[in-house]
C-alpha cells in the first residue's frame, strides 16, 4: 500500500459518508462491535467501503476493526490494516460534525510498526496521511507539529468527566485555551499538523484511536507517550489493549505536562 492510495480511500469515504447529515438520536444502534461500542449505521457503511476497498487492491492483509474485529483479505498476511471506520461516532449520531475515518497500517504486532496511516476528516474530506521515515501530509502538503514551547492550546478526551476532568484539571489551567473534540484521530491529526500543542487522555484509548495518530505526530516532529512519559512503542496493536496517552509537539512542551501532571 502506497501513501497515493490513502488518498484514494479518503476520498472514496468523503464522497459516500462525507454527505451524510445525521440529526440528532435518528440512528439506531446495530448492536456491539468487537471493540465493544455500539455500531451504528454509519460505523458500518464506512467500514464496508473500506473493506471493499482493500479487497479491490488485491493486496494481501489481515484487517482488524473496531466494529467486524478480525478478518483476513485476499488471503491474509502479515500486513495488518488497523481500522476506526469512524472514530468520533457519537458525534456523528448526534448530529455534531467532528468525526473520521483512521486506518493505521502494519507490519508487526505493536505500534512501533506502524508504517502509513490515514486520518480523513470525513465532513471536510481533508486528509492526513503519514509513512514511516517519509514525513506526514496534509492534503499532500508536509507538515510540522509546533515547534515552539508556548503552551497555547490542548485538547483532551474524557470518558468519564468526573474522574477524567478532575484528573487533568492542573494541566488543562496552564494553557490559553482547551478544546474537547470528540474523537482521539482527528485530535492527534491536529496535533501533527500544528493546530493543538498538546493532547491528552487520561482514560485508557484502544490502539484503533491512535495508531494512524501516533505515526502522524512522530513523522511531524511531535512525541506520544504515556502519562509516565513511557514510549508507547511496544504496545500491541489488537482490540483489547489500551492505554492513556500524551501527545506534544516537541519535547520541551511535552516535559512541561508531564512535571504539570505529576506535580503534588
Amino acid at each position: 500500500m502506497q501513501i497515493s492510495k490513502l488518498y484514494e480511500l479518503g476520498k472514496l469515504l468523503f464522497d459516500s459518508i462525507g454527505a451524510l447529515r445525521i440529526r440528532p438520536f435518528e440512528s439506531q444502534s446495530l448492536g456491539k462491535g468487537a471493540g465493544g461500542d455500539k455500531t451504528f449505521p454509519v460505523d458500518k457503511q464506512a467500514e464496508d467501503l473500506i473493506i471493499k476497498f482493500l479487497l479491490d487492491s488485491g493486496e494481501s492483509m489481515t484487517v482488524i476493526s473496531e466494529e467486524i474485529g478480525y478478518k483476513e483479505i485476499n488471503g491474509g498476511g502479515t500486513l495488518i490494516a488497523l481500522i476506526d471506520p469512524v472514530d468520533g461516532s457519537k458525534n456523528a449520531i448526534n448530529g455534531i460534525p467532528l468525526y473520521c475515518s483512521s486506518i493505521a497500517f502494519v507490519e508487526g504486532e505493536s505500534i512501533g510498526d506502524v508504517r502509513l496511516a490515514l486520518v480523513v476528516n470525513l465532513l471536510t474530506g481533508d486528509c492526513f496521511t503519514a509513512g514511516k521515515g517519509q514525513g506526514a501530509f496534509f492534503n499532500g502538503e508536509p507538515i510540522r507539529a509546533q515547534s515552539e514551547e508556548g503552551m497555547h492550546l490542548i485538547a483532551y478526551e474524557a470518558q468519564n468527566p468526573n474522574r477524567d476532568i478532575k484528573k487533568i484539571l492542573p494541566v488543562l489551567s496552564q494553557f490559553r485555551r482547551t478544546r474537547c473534540l470528540g474523537s482521539t484521530a482527528l485530535d492527534l491529526a491536529y496535533t501533527a499538523y500544528g493546530s493543538i500543542s498538546v493532547f491528552i487522555t487520561p482514560a485508557p484509548s484502544r490502539s484503533f484511536d491512535f495508531a494512524a495518530g501516533w505515526l502522524l505526530v512522530k513523522e511531524a516532529g511531535g512525541i506520544v507517550t504515556d502519562l509516565s512519559g513511557n514510549s508507547i512503542e511496544d504496545v500491541k496493536i489488537g482490540i483489547k489493549h489500551t492505554i492513556p496517552i500524551i501527545a506534544s509537539g516537541n519535547q520541551i512542551l511535552h516535559t512541561k505536562v508531564l512535571n504539570l501532571f505529576h506535580s503534588p
